[in-house]
């Protein structure tokens, strides 16, 4: 598991398209100073297209809405559920700790609705994961700082089984069945992110947890409608979002840590 970590996250770095936009312009800058004019010309033309293409076109939405639409959103939870799950990513610990208030990003949405369904159903098990996806800095975990958010959003942390070792999606998988050590019979709920929904399903299955996607924090359109527009940061950051989790899934699939490439419900 720590190899596979470093790796994704080393992987990620030097593949991250707004890395690689970076990577290139720097090789440009060195190739002028060189005196390389022609392929100077032909990288800028490449990196001009690049980012016209992002601007205008949505290819990261697009990336996005296949994700997000693999699983249907829940309408009814079913009355045999055992227990709900909801996965880190919510709150920045470091920026927390640094501050002194709970820091929280757009996956926010994770927690709110873990917290709403726990108070529809008062008698089931709750349970958090998420450590800490910092490649060197294992120091603060997530499960120290989400409690107070939990409070405030009107449920008694005490209640809540919190996994606080796992660094990914498949660890939070692995070390919370541990935790747990479900039957093959009990139905949970796993609550994340909507386009994070397949990997996650993936890799719960896999480690044996028979699971029930419950999607939120959407990015796009249900019916797949997008205007033409001219705005690069926000093309870039889906983009990213999209091909990330693509990877994601290839690699849970090829390294066995999902059930199948591309689950479904």
């Amino acid at each position: 598991m720590d190899m596979f970590f470093s790796l994704s996250k080393i992987f990620w770095f030097i593949f991250d398209p707004g890395n690689i936009l970076v990577f290139v312009l720097s090789f440009v800058s060195v190739m002028l100073w060189l005196g390389k004019r022609t392929l100077v010309k032909w990288s800028m033309l490449v990196v001009i297209l690049f980012v016209l293409v992002v601007s205008i076109f949505p290819i990261g939405g697009k990336l996005l809405f296949v994700l997000e639409n693999r699983f249907p959103r829940v309408d009814k939870v079913p009355e045999n559920i055992k227990g709900i799950i909801v996965l880190g990513g919510v709150v920045n610990q470091f920026l927390s700790a640094d501050r002194g208030v709970v820091s929280v990003g757009s996956s926010v949405e994770r927690v709110i609705y873990f917290c709403k369904l726990a108070k529809e159903y008062p008698d089931i098990k709750l349970v958090f994961t998420g450590g800490s996806g910092n490649l060197f800095d294992q120091s603060l975990r997530e499960t120290e700082f989400v409690s107070p958010l939990m409070s405030q959003l009107g449920l008694d942390p005490s209640r809540v089984i919190f996994e606080s070792k796992s660094r990914n999606t498949w660890e939070n998988a692995v070390y919370s069945k541990n935790i747990i050590n479900p039957s093959a019979d009990e139905l949970w709920l796993l609550i994340t992110s909507a386009f994070h929904v397949p990997r996650s399903v993936g890799a719960f299955r896999k480690a044996g947890w028979n699971v029930m996607a419950y999607p939120v924090d959407y990015n796009t359109l249900s019916n797949l409608r997008y205007q033409l527009g001219f705005n690069f940061r926000s093309g870039i950051n889906s983009l990213a979002f999209g091909i990330h989790e693509w990877i994601g899934l290839t690699a849970y699939w090829l390294t066995g840590r999902s059930s199948e490439f591309f689950p479904s419900r």
